[in-house]
This record gives C-alpha cells, structure tokens and sequence, in this order.
C-alpha cells in the first residue's frame, strides 16, 4: 500500500464533504487505504496534532517531524482505532503525546550518555593522576594475587573492607594474634612486590 502525501492541500471537489464528515468514520476508511478520507483526516488533524507536540518538545523543528511520523502512524495503523474505546481525536492525540514524550526521553538519555563519555576539561596532571592511580591498582591487584589465601582474605578484610583486626579474626575464626601475623607478613610480601613491580 503506498503512502499518501501528508503535504496539506487545498480543498478541492468532494474534499469539503469528506471534512465535514466525522473523523471516525473517515478512519474506518482509511483503514480500507482509501487516501481520500486521510486527506481529510489530516486536514482537521494536523494542526491539533502539531500543537500537542509542539507544547510538549518546544523545537518546531523536532515537532514538525514528530507531528508528520504521527500521522503516518494514523495512515498504518487505522485499523487499530477502535470506536469503543474512545473517540478518533483522542486515540490521534494519544498517539502524538506518546511520540512526543518518547522524543524527549531518548534526548535526554542521549544528553546523559553524552555527559558520561566526555567529561569535563581535563589537564595534563588530572591525566597522569589518572593513569598513575590505575596502574597502581593493577599493581595492587597483581601483587595481592602472590599471596597465600588467607594473607590476602585478611587485608582486604582489614583494608578494603574496612574491619578491625579482632573482626577480621571473628569473620575467619582465627586467632587475633594469628591474622595479625598473617596481615603483617602479606604486608611485607605486598610492600616488596609493589618496589619490584614498579
């Protein structure tokens, strides 16, 4: 089926009967294809349907395309109007707000991932800052990889995890003197392997 044109035209033989007509059954037609009773359904609902979106994206130019996607939307889906549930400009304008208020959210998400990937200004030093933290985390993580299990569990109970040492021996059921031994001996290995690592 080819879409019609939805370039406004003048009204021209039969054109004024079919606006006269109300815009349900002209959508009964149109959902037969019949281009004639779009045109008129486009005649007396392009300017309504404008408007809505113009008030809800404030752009012309975005609601000039919102309002055009609408009614096209009208010409293909016609057949989903149902009279029942309501009238033909309200399930029209439904469907303009409900474009409109998508076209605003998927700015505003692009805005923000938009913001995410470029950060402010950054100077040479924030740079270096930067890539010195993040290597020195590879460092850390690299160097808490050589030891034992229980030396590791214990500093990042301690350090990361932000526990005493009388906690971090009640969370593995040790001693306190022996996590203290283990957290000091991993210390030792972690502080010699950062210096080699450097």
């Amino acid at each position: 089926m080819n879409t019609p044109s939805t370039t406004p035209r003048q009204p021209g033989p039969g054109r004024a009967e079919e606006s006269g007509q109300d815009l349900e059954s002209l959508l009964i037609r149109v959902a037969r294809g019949d281009h004639a009773a779009f045109e008129a359904v486009y005649d007396q609902l392009a300017g309504p349907v404008y408007g809505l979106v113009r008030k809800v994206l404030r752009d012309p130019a975005q609601s000039e395309e919102i309002a055009q996607e609408v009614l096209l939307e009208v010409w293909r889906a016609a057949s989903r109007f149902d009279p029942a549930r309501g009238s033909a400009t309200a399930w029209v304008m439904t469907i303009a707000h409900r474009r409109a208020v998508d076209r605003v959210r998927s700015e505003t998400a692009s805005a923000r991932r938009e913001q995410k990937v470029l950060p402010g200004p950054v100077s040479g030093d924030d740079v270096a800052e930067l890539v010195e933290a993040s290597l020195d985390r590879q460092r850390v993580r690299r160097c808490l990889g050589t030891l034992t299990p229980l030396q590791a569990e214990s500093i990042k109970l301690a350090y990361y995890g932000g526990c005493t040492y009388p906690q971090v021996a009640e969370l593995l059921g040790l001693a306190l003197g022996t996590v203290k031994t283990r957290i000091r001996d991993g210390l030792i290995r972690m502080r010699d392997c950062m210096e080699v690592t450097r």
